[in-house]
Formats: C-alpha cells, sequence, structure tokens
C-alpha cells in the first residue's frame, strides 16, 4: 500500500506545478530578461555610437 498524503498538500502542489508551466509560457512568450534586455540595448547604443563617429561630413 501507498503512502497517505494529506489531499490539501496534493492540492497545492498541483498548483504549483501548474503555476510553473503557466510561467514557463509566459516567459517563452515575453521573451528575455531585464538585464539581456538592457545589455543588448547597451551594444546597440554603442555600435551606433561607433558608426556615428566613422560618417564624413561634406
Amino acid at each position: 500500500m501507498g503512502t497517505v498524503v494529506p489531499l490539501a498538500r496534493a492540492r497545492k502542489a498541483r498548483a504549483k506545478l501548474l503555476k510553473k508551466a503557466t510561467a514557463d509560457q509566459n516567459a517563452a512568450l515575453h521573451g528575455l530578461p531585464k538585464a539581456e534586455k538592457a545589455l543588448q540595448k547597451a551594444k546597440l547604443a554603442q555600435q551606433n555610437s561607433q558608426l556615428d563617429g566613422h560618417k564624413r561630413t561634406p
């Protein structure tokens, strides 16, 4: 015979798994973490700055 598990604990565990699955789906849908977005923004700004530095004025 299996171990006895309180019903409330089982419900909480199942709810936790469902929330985790939903969170993973949302993370995949909404992209990168804030730190990675900031890093990409900084790299883009640096590239634009370098490009502007190489422009010739007529």
